[in-house]
């Protein structure tokens, strides 16, 4: 009986004295590790940490927000380059490549008239009309090109209305002055 209760007492001390060791391990903090965010010609952060360990981080992607370009445009219309206007275009941009609105170089919202919108629109369609009556009559000689030849009569047509399309709606803006 006596055996026993020293095995009973050396067992209970020797699990005493894990728990102990287990206990601190799990007191034991490791150090703070923070993600860093990613960094680049235009972006800002700052990081806060907290006595408990927690983090906060405040984060620009595109410091400074607001780009501005500046952009000075004079036309001559007309057969002698006589008559025209000079413009002034300022784009604003909040995130690169994503332009926001356009002001003049008064500061006000440019809009479209309605005017510059109909010439367009029947400029367009107009110069697609020619440019696929150019592409169709290239498209004989062509369609003679072994195995893709069909194919190609298409493309050229298809590239001849829209080219004609582009061309056609600049032509018409500009003789409106839009």
């Amino acid at each position: 009986m006596k055996y026993i209760k020293w095995f009973a007492g050396s067992v209970g001390v020797i699990i005493a004295v894990a728990h102990i060791g287990v206990i601190g391990h799990l007191i034991k903090r490791e150090p703070v590790q923070i993600n860093y965010p990613p960094v680049g010609d235009y972006t800002t952060y700052s990081i806060t940490v907290n006595p408990d360990g927690s983090y906060t981080i405040d984060y620009k992607g595109h410091d400074p927000t607001v780009l501005d370009n500046t952009t000075y445009t004079d036309q001559s219309n007309g057969v002698f380059g006589i008559g025209g206007r000079s413009t002034t275009t300022v784009e604003r941009q909040y995130v690169p490549n994503e332009v926001s609105q356009e002001v003049d170089s008064e500061g006000k919202p440019v809009a479209r008239s309605e005017e510059c919108i109909k010439a367009e629109g029947g400029g367009e369609n107009a110069g697609r009309l020619v440019g696929a009556s150019l592409g169709a009559a290239a498209a004989p000689s062509i369609a003679g090109i072994p195995y893709i030849g069909w194919l190609a009569a298409g493309w050229a047509v298809m590239l001849g209305q829209d080219m004609g399309s582009n061309v056609g709606g600049e032509i018409a803006t500009q003789i409106k002055g839009c």
